[in-house]
């Protein structure tokens, strides 16, 4: 295909704003899915997105239209899948940003608008929903035009799901969107920017590339890993595979590569051929650090093996997910795995038990701590039972929230944000009726009921989005809890000394209501290393009088 007439590009916007859905309208105006095949969020393959309604991996296929090839790429919009939605804006040279026309912009808008203006794309703004009664297009075409510096004359109203002005999206791609810049001639190379695993077929790369051509059947080399091995099929996906001959400059496709091993294939790598080398790799993705870390083990020990191999093929189709193997003396064998959010969390787990079927027992999650021990050295903990009883200082990770909210609930949000230990930083008016609100807050106390708070206080108003801005120092201490005078380290939390007495209060008595009676009194303690803050007593089983009493014969 000649390169000017190839465009790449990605579906970008806030949860529920009509990515997947005009994805849809696309794949059905340009003939790419059958009549008899189509249904609402076709590129929703796995089971848990169409579930929940939402995306959770970035999905690429190939249309055509009016003689050019399109390579679209539907991205997921919540603030825990950023990192998918970052390596697939680095495939394309192009995006569209999509809003409600209800809604008009909300938080994950802007993080993903900045997202495309630092991978240098060309943004084409899309107003979408136009046929909602509440519907507001002008409102919501001069809200995105002020965010981008273009004309609200120059913003697209659609409606995506009747399809209407589908057509002009299509057009605009074409006119607006550059064409790839690539040397058709120089040694190939393709950049993996996602990857799966197929049980029959190996390791299945999903590549853009962006020099020379690559065929089927060439022995190709993974330049980072230096990873050796044969092309078995290439092609392109549109939504079902689609082997060819060959990938040339500025396409996406995928690589099948026969490799049986999961760790020999990196998502960021750049692959070449064998015969004729490419010098220099492609710049691959920054690494992404997990914020939220939780202990799984699986319930039957016995499945340790199980579930380390699951969570090794998961690794490759989600490369945030970070494991370590780790020891509990309550709960066995299992695995500290660093998440990006609670939701990424939750699916991890899903994807664990349905794709795997594995039973696994999940412990509270908790944020990752920096801290100065006698010696001098600072060290990341990642486990509460991992923390010295003995340090200068700890710090912990801040994060800088953007909340935008109607503004009638912005006491509402103040109040919660403060009760967080939050930081007032700015606000502003983005419109009459809506605020802008950015806070800095601990992530610790983001990471267990925020957001449903949040939702809760703003009538499901507010959206929320935000970025790690470092570490500080805090007034954090470790509370222990003993049962019978023994401490349990999958109980044992880390939180500041201002609420230690109160969540230790709550976490004694709720354990006291589910330990069973024993023949003795059980003690349940909550500690702040060898002070004991907090004290409920399973009190012992009494001799049973009643027992005589049930009413039957006596000479029974």
């Amino acid at each position: 295909m000649d390169q000017s007439k190839i465009r790449n590009f990605s579906i970008i916007a806030h949860i529920d704003h009509g990515k997947s859905t005009l994805a849809d309208r696309i794949l059905e105006m340009t003939d790419a899915v059958s009549a008899r095949d189509m249904r609402a969020q076709v590129l929703d393959t796995m089971d848990l997105e169409r579930e929940r309604g939402i995306t959770i991996k970035a999905q690429a296929v190939r249309v055509d239209w009016k003689g050019h090839e399109l390579n679209l790429i539907d991205t997921p919009g919540h603030v825990d899948f950023t990192y998918e939605v970052s390596r697939s804006l680095q495939a394309c040279e192009g995006a569209l940003l999509v809003v409600d026309a209800a809604q008009g912009i909300e938080a994950q808008t802007l993080a993903n608008a900045y997202l495309a203006i630092e991978n240098n794309l060309e943004i084409v703004p899309v107003v979408n929903k136009i046929d909602l009664p509440a519907a507001d297009p002008d409102r919501a075409a001069a809200e995105v035009a002020d965010l981008i510096g273009e004309d609200a004359e120059n913003v697209l109203r659609i409606s995506a799901k009747t399809g209407q002005n589908v057509d002009q999206v299509l057009d605009a791609i074409i006119e607006r969107i550059p064409p790839p810049a690539g040397d058709p001639a120089a040694p190939p190379r393709a950049l993996i920017f996602d990857s799966s695993y197929d049980q029959y077929r190996g390791v299945v790369a999903f590549v853009r590339v962006v020099d020379g051509e690559f065929h089927a059947r060439d022995r190709l080399r993974a330049m980072a890993l230096g990873t050796r091995f044969e092309a078995q099929e290439i092609g392109f996906m549109s939504p079902a595979m689609r082997p060819v001959e060959s990938l040339s400059a500025g396409e996406v496709g995928y690589v099948i590569t026969g490799l049986k091993d999961v760790s020999e294939l990196r998502v960021g790598d750049t692959l070449t051929s064998e015969s004729r080398p490419a010098a220099e790799p492609l710049p691959g993705y920054k690494d992404v650090k997990p914020m939220v870390f939780a202990g799984l083990f699986p319930t039957d020990s016995d499945d340790y093996p199980e579930l380390r191999d699951a969570l090794e093929k998961l690794k490759l189709n989600d490369a945030a997910l970070m494991y370590e193997p780790e020891t509990s003396q309550a709960l066995g064998f299992g695995f500290r795995s660093g998440f990006l959010g609670l939701l990424h969390m939750e699916i991890v787990r899903e994807r664990l038990e349905r794709e795997f079927d594995l039973d696994l027992l999940v412990t509270a999650p908790n944020v990752a701590y920096r801290v100065l021990d006698k010696n001098g050295q600072w060290r990341e903990v990642h486990n509460p039972a991992e923390m010295p009883d003995e340090f200068e200082e700890v710090e912990e990770p801040y994060i800088r929230a953007s909340i935008i909210v109607p503004k009638e609930f912005v006491g509402a949000v103040m109040e919660l944000n403060n009760e967080r230990r939050g930081k007032f930083d700015h606000m502003e008016y983005l419109s009459p009726e809506r605020v802008h609100l950015t806070y800095e807050l601990p992530l610790a106390e983001v990471v267990l009921d925020y957001y449903d708070q949040l939702k809760s206080r703003t009538r499901g108003y507010a959206s929320f989005d935000y970025d790690l801005s470092g570490f500080r120092p805090g007034k954090l201490v470790r509370v222990d809890v003993l049962v019978g005078g023994e401490p349990v380290d999958a109980l044992s939390l880390i939180i500041h000394r201002d609420f230690a007495y109160d969540r230790g209060r709550l976490l004694v008595e709720k354990l006291r209501e589910e330990i069973p009676r024993q023949m003795f009194d059980v003690p349940i303690q909550a500690a702040i290393g060898s002070r004991v803050i907090a004290r409920e007593t399973v009190k012992a089983r009494r001799k049973d009088v009643l027992a005589k009493c049930y009413g039957g014969d006596i000479t029974r």
